[in-house]
């Protein structure tokens, strides 16, 4: 357990990843940012990147660029990612958003079947549940643990969060994914707080479908395109329900009707963000080079740090720990919650100068991003908040209205 900010120094100097943090840009280094499961810090090779993008690809060689790299950037840059959710190449590509992505796959899981549900839990991000409420019967569960139960012979998918959007834990996809195919079902798994920040493993555990944002441990930028996962065996099975000109066989024949390419470029639609794609590859290029495996070990030792600290210090203040305690079980970030927690949230932001994000109805969300955050600043997050509210600061703000929290 390390109660003492000395030990956490000392975690500090034995880090093996010191280098890593050096490769973002922490412009303000008195403020404690614990909000990279929201959005990522800014890399520091990034802004060169767009800048030689803007003047010299676009700038310059106008669009001649679209034959010199850019007509290939969903799937370079879904390969680079591909190592990092445990995908062989040719799976991954990088385009639209998260929401969309998840619409095309579900849209085409369900196409390819006369099954008419799709299985969640009723705690899955609020995106992924609007989504599917458009395209079929939704089974609602209360819990993942539920989930086996409920899949039957009119189940055509079952789609989850591989970490919680809210407490942080993971499920077993391994299970999941087992008992989904028993049944004669298909599996899509939305790793948005999986990515970048715990091993992922979905050519192994025989994943059917993923979907992922790149802008929080991934760190492509706010906004940034998305990426999609697709079994190279099913690739020439489904087709997607958005049949976009990138997706064509022949794009520039201009032909009349939809003919797919057989491989992942099929579930791409429309133009790519070829900007975004851009700070996408800086951002997961990082990354690749820290080691997925090096950064788990140092998250989990960090938000074991946390959790520790969180008991020691918060609990008489009426703090308590959402997440599992486990490291198993759970991912790169730690919910803490309280009664105020909205308001000590903003308070944290506004005057202890720690980033942190809330989650209704009580849950603070403190996002451990092994590639720039330090222990100290772990160590010294919990303690500035200690003395907050400990002295009642956070009493004098105003209820919070912001609509991002």
């Amino acid at each position: 357990m390390v109660l003492s900010r000395a030990d956490a120094a000392a975690l500090d100097a034995a880090d093996p990843l010191p280098d890593v943090r050096r490769r973002f840009v922490v412009g303000d280094p008195a403020l404690i940012y614990l909000d990279g499961n929201s959005l990522g810090r800014l890399p520091a090779a990034t802004p060169a990147r767009l800048a030689a993008l803007v003047e010299g690809e676009w700038g310059e060689r106008l669009i001649r660029s679209w034959n010199e790299g850019w007509l290939d950037a969903p799937g370079r840059v879904g390969d680079l990612i591909a190592p990092l959710v445990g995908a062989a190449a040719g799976q991954v590509a990088v385009a639209d958003s998260t929401t969309v992505n998840l619409y095309k796959l579900a849209g085409a899981a369900l196409a390819a079947t006369d099954r008419t549900v799709i299985v969640t839990d009723r705690g899955n991000f609020p995106t992924d549940r609007y989504v599917f409420d458009g395209l079929a019967e939704v089974r609602l569960v209360d819990s993942v643990d539920d989930v086996p139960a409920a899949i039957g012979a009119d189940t055509a998918l079952v789609s989850l969060s591989h970490v919680d959007y809210r407490s942080g834990a993971i499920a077993d996809m391994a299970a999941i994914n087992t008992a989904a195919h028993a049944a004669g079902a298909l599996v899509l798994w939305d790793l948005s707080h999986s990515a970048g920040a715990i091993p992922v493993d979905l050519d192994g555990t025989r994943t059917d479908l993923a979907v992922g944002c790149t802008y929080k441990y991934l760190n492509g930028g706010p906004g940034a395109p998305a990426f999609l996962y697709v079994r190279r065996g099913l690739q020439g099975e489904l087709v997607p329900p958005i049949q976009g000109w990138f997706g064509q066989r022949d794009q520039f024949a201009m032909g009349p009707a939809f003919d797919p390419v057989d491989g992942i470029e099929r579930f791409l639609s429309g133009t790519p963000n070829i900007v975004g794609l851009a700070g996408v590859e800086e951002g997961v290029g990082v990354l690749a080079a820290a080691g997925i495996a090096a950064l788990r070990t140092k998250s989990v030792a960090q938000t074991t740090m946390l959790i520790d600290l969180a008991d020691a210090w918060l609990a008489e203040l009426g703090f308590g720990v959402e997440s599992p305690r486990d490291a198993d079980r759970r991912g790169s970030h730690v919910a803490l919650t309280h009664p105020d927690g909205r308001r000590i949230s903003r308070a944290l932001t506004e005057l202890a100068a720690v980033i942190v994000d809330f989650r209704q109805p009580d849950v603070i969300r403190f996002g451990v991003t092994p590639a720039y955050t330090t222990f100290v600043e772990i160590w010294d997050a919990l303690d500035r908040l200690r003395e907050l509210v400990r002295s009642g600061a956070h009493e004098t703000l105003p209820d919070p209205t912001d609509r991002v929290t």
